[in-house]
């Protein structure tokens, strides 16, 4: 955006928003000064945030890809962001046509942007939540509509619930997407990982987060980010980086778990 004037009503374009950082790191437009500040100064204590963007989008096509070769017909993606190429929705037309697609976001330049986009599209929506709320949101008439939970359905976190810092209540969001779904969904993640950065610098991140809408960070362990999957089957490769799960070329580089950066999962209800 080339002015903070252009900001919509209910948008406070002095306070950064996690979409929009991303949105600037991805190259988009839709992003104000404090965006682009904030995400200035994260580059400065984490210089492959964006590459680590990049493969977060890289392991959303591959997955969905995947799942919807696999037969699923239904996606519902948490913390969509603002839209950008190879979305939720046109990576699985390519395989299904018919396949519907629900995008869940609580930032009003995502909802503006995204209805925009899927105005014409009876198989896609764009609905008004907050991952924080996972009862109101699995619950809206708008997702219901869309989405059948009685049948298997892909439910994409990716990027969006180590924004929930609390790790109790991180869990007990899980535990309540988890209960929705019949045997046969997926629960799609990445979630960032701390790896062996430095105490002062995660403090750092951690500081200007604090200062985004989302209010927050919280890096993860392995073992953490598994402990949201008890009673679901991880599928192969299980708890690797994003760029290591299923990559499009051969990947023969050892998998380094104390490098910092987005490890990605995909697990099927039982």
């Amino acid at each position: 955006m080339t002015s903070e004037e252009r900001a919509p009503a209910g948008i406070d374009p002095s306070v950064a928003s996690v979409a929009r950082i991303y949105d600037y790191w991805l190259g988009g437009k839709d992003n104000f000064a404090s965006d682009r500040a904030a995400a200035d100064k994260l580059l400065e204590y984490v210089p492959n945030a964006r590459e680590m963007c990049r493969e977060n989008r890289a392991f959303l096509t591959r997955t969905v890809s995947l799942l919807a070769n696999e037969g699923v017909g239904q996606f519902l993606d948490i913390g969509s962001g603002l839209p950008t190429q190879d979305n939720t929705h046109q990576v699985a037309h390519r395989v299904n046509p018919g396949a519907r697609v629900v995008y869940v976001d609580n930032d009003p330049i995502v909802l503006v942007h995204g209805r925009a986009l899927l105005e014409d599209n009876g198989h896609t929506r764009v609905v008004n939540g907050d991952v924080r709320d996972p009862a109101a949101l699995l619950a809206d008439a708008e997702v219901t509509e869309l989405i059948d939970f009685s049948k298997p359905v892909a439910v994409l976190l990716l990027a969006i619930l180590h924004f929930v810092s609390d790790d109790d209540e991180a869990a007990a969001i899980m535990a309540a997407i988890r209960s929705e779904l019949v045997p046969g969904s997926y629960v799609v993640m990445t979630h960032g990982f701390p790896g062996e950065l430095q105490d002062d610098t995660l403090d750092s991140v951690r500081e200007v987060y604090a200062k985004t809408a989302s209010g927050g960070v919280a890096g993860r362990s392995r073992a953490q980010i598994a402990s949201f999957f008890e009673g679901m089957e991880i599928i192969d490769p299980g708890i690797v980086p994003s760029e290591a799960w299923r990559p499009d070329v051969p990947w023969d580089v050892p998998v380094d778990f104390t490098k910092h950066g987005v490890l990605g999962v995909v697990a099927r209800v039982r």
